[in-house]
């Protein structure tokens, strides 16, 4: 079990096909904090409303992170976009769960970092919502497209591939619209005293310096599966989760086991050929 003294993950997306909540429960099994973040759109709203998809994986992730909290790890929502309908309850408490629209983190080596969704600074979301709307129906084609790409990939034993965060990063006006959205929180940063931001919303994790701020993006549980975390002296880093650990290690056992019986079965093959030459040998 790794432990960090802070974990910051959001752009979940509970509820859609898209999520790899597997992938999200085997980080958590294997990771702790003594602070987590959830960074908005945990759960995602706007798809339940049109139709409803829960599996138990989903449902296994939420229980999780409940349990950590009762654990004794603190753990702070800050909801998103899609998960809109949660900031009806800023400042209360669901399961040691606690709801909040902002909250500045302080890192082990004085950093104070504003942490915020990113939304209500995305000119889209705020200017026009109803082409959101539609680039979320898009996305959504897309992600679908991007699941069944990686069942056929893990049939073949290769590692997840983001085919959606190839397009995004490939193509101009995302590129353009990602870096004006970066340099906007790192500005808002700046106004609020802060030495760096951590955000979501984009689905694009990264850690870099602008204009002499700190921007972080923790990414997502979609395309990305990565989660930001601050060591204890207070450094941050990407961590990335393509593979689940519990099953490698379950294949791994399960090849040994298969290596260790084959391995069994030559020495009893060997002895019994060395106990069959010796009767055969004339005295």
């Amino acid at each position: 079990m790794n432990h960090y003294r802070a974990i910051w993950i959001s752009d979940v997306h509970l509820g859609t096909a898209g999520c790899q909540a597997k992938y999200l429960l085997d980080f958590l099994k294997h990771n702790d904090a003594d602070k987590i973040y959830l960074v908005g759109d945990i759960i995602d709203g706007w798809r339940l409303k049109k139709s409803w998809y829960w599996p138990q994986s989903h449902n296994d992730v939420v229980q999780k992170l409940l349990r950590k909290a009762r654990k004794g790890s603190e753990v702070i929502y800050i909801p998103g976009n899609h998960d809109e309908m949660a900031r009806e309850y800023f400042g209360m408490s669901f399961g040691d769960i606690r709801v909040e629209e902002e909250v500045i983190h302080v890192t082990a080596d004085g950093k104070r970092l504003w942490i915020t969704h990113g939304d209500l600074f995305d000119g889209v979301m705020q200017y026009a919502k109803w082409l959101a709307y539609v680039g979320d129906t898009l996305y959504t084609f897309i992600l679908w497209v991007n699941r069944w790409f990686n069942k056929i990939r893990s049939r073949l034993g290769l590692q997840y591939w983001s085919l959606s965060q190839y397009l995004k990063h490939s193509v101009k006006n995302a590129v353009s619209y990602i870096a004006d959205f970066e340099h906007i929180m790192a500005r808002e940063a700046r106004l609020r005293g802060c030495d760096g931001v951590v955000c979501g919303h984009i689905h694009k994790a990264e850690i870099r310096t602008i204009d002499g701020l700190l921007y972080c993006n923790d990414g997502d549980w979609v395309e990305s599966l990565t989660a930001l975390v601050e060591d204890a002296d207070g450094s941050l880093r990407i961590v990335h989760w393509p593979v689940i650990l519990e099953e490698t290690v379950k294949d791994l056992i399960v090849d040994m086991s298969i290596t260790s019986v084959q391995t069994k079965e030559l020495s009893a093959q060997t002895i019994n050929i060395q106990v069959t030459e010796k009767m055969e040998t004339p005295q």
